[in-house]
């Protein structure tokens, strides 16, 4: 291995190790305790090392939604692999989208509520964003029917799963009904 080679490997590791960091503390104290500053503390480099990768906390937040994103697909497909039937897959998507929102709320926020410098429905959309609406589009769109864009309906699931994820967390909706509120998404939207 060549010097450039093990300093590519270090760099990408340090990149790594910054999101993880960040991430995990965002988890445990919410998005407002990660600043470079501790960060660099919990990682134990210097600042302008952490500014070497990422120019401030919102560039942070992108590697951290692209990173989640990611991840939010792989369950999604995983959910829907598993089901059998359409109405089936559907009712699995959404009951992994909501999970992962649950269990990820730090990484829930990066993706869809925080500036992270991403751009959504538009060229240059970040491909793991592109990816996380495919994996929900490869499930919706055959339950859209007849006559719907399987694009638009995606969007309108998608906005309903959101919206669930989001007034749940805020204690708005009490979670113990969330598989129900799933069901009546089903029921009421697709076409199965």
């Amino acid at each position: 291995m060549s010097v450039q080679e093990r300093k590519e490997r270090e760099r990408a590791e340090r990149e790594r190790l910054i999101v993880a960091t960040a991430r995990e503390l965002a988890e445990q104290q919410g998005w407002d305790s990660v600043t470079t500053r501790r960060l660099a503390e919990r990682i134990e480099y210097s600042q302008p090392v952490l500014y070497s990768h990422f120019r401030g906390k919102r560039e942070i937040i992108g590697a951290v939604a692209l990173e989640g994103a990611a991840e939010l697909a792989a369950a999604v497909r995983a959910a829907a692999g598993a089901a059998d039937g359409p109405r089936a897959r559907v009712t699995a998507l959404g009951r992994a989208y909501l999970d992962f929102a649950e269990r990820n709320p730090a990484v829930y926020d990066a993706i869809f509520q925080l500036d992270g410098g991403l751009a959504f429905a538009a060229e240059d959309t970040p491909a793991p964003l592109k990816d996380a609406f495919a994996a929900l589009l490869e499930s919706l769109g055959e339950v859209a029917g007849d006559g719907v864009h399987p694009g638009l309906f995606t969007e309108v699931f998608w906005a309903a799963l959101h919206g669930l994820a989001t007034l749940t967390r805020a204690g708005r909706l009490p979670p113990a009904e969330a598989g129900q509120r799933v069901e009546l998404l089903v029921d009421r939207l697709a076409v199965v």
